[in-house]
């Protein structure tokens, strides 16, 4: 068998430095300006990241900024980086709950030479162009696929209340209004009308329910 190769925590500390050495260069220059990557450390230690990426233009998420929790394991950049997303997002591949992530690179298909800039590019990506048919919510998978149109309100409104987009469906925001008035919690409201496609009963009976 192969010889394993051991990586230190400081060897893959110097990896995720230079990586962020080679994002902070990048950002200077006006193409991935326009993109809106940006990587900050959370600890000295290089093991944990805050990641941002801006939403893509032409898509429900722009105007949106999207916070992301990157974890660096010691055997980095061997194994990927594991991110989520912190800011709650309506999108096929990413939780509603956790903001867990669907994105091969992040798995299997993770090469040694690939750096944050690639991953945050990736993100950036998938929010252009998700895959419905590898969902990791199968909801929103399933509203994407079946009423395209909801999807994008839905998605639209999400990247307002929670990333900062600008402002989204009027019809929307009143029903949330209304269950609020009632004395729901707003994020419990805004889950339950989104995953009962905007209909206020059987989101009123999904809040009692709970």
């Amino acid at each position: 068998s192969p010889p394993k190769v051991e990586i230190s925590p400081i060897h893959s500390s110097v990896l995720v430095s230079r990586s962020l050495t080679l994002i902070g260069k990048k950002c200077t220059s006006s193409k991935t300006s326009k993109n809106q990557i940006k990587v900050d450390l959370v600890d000295e230690n290089f093991t944990e990241l805050r990641g941002e990426i801006a939403g893509p233009p032409d898509t429900p998420y722009e105007g949106g900024r999207y916070q992301l929790e990157i974890k660096i394991p010691e055997t980095y950049p061997f194994n990927p980086p594991k991110v989520r997303f912190i800011t709650k997002i309506w999108h096929p591949n990413i939780s509603s709950v956790t903001g867990a992530i669907c994105l091969d690179i992040l798995k299997d298909q993770w090469a040694a030479a690939m750096t944050l800039r690639t991953v945050l590019l990736s993100l950036q990506a998938l929010l252009a162009a998700a895959e419905p048919d590898d969902p990791q919510d199968a909801v929103v998978a399933n509203q994407y696929k079946q009423n395209p149109e909801m999807f994008k309100q839905t998605a639209r409104l999400w990247a307002h209340v929670y990333a900062g987009a600008p402002v989204s469906s009027p019809e929307y925001t009143r029903k949330i209004e209304n269950l609020c008035a009632m004395g729901f919690d707003r994020n419990a409201v805004i889950v339950a009308l989104s995953s009962k496609s905007w209909d206020v009963e059987t989101a009123t009976e999904l809040l009692l329910s709970n």
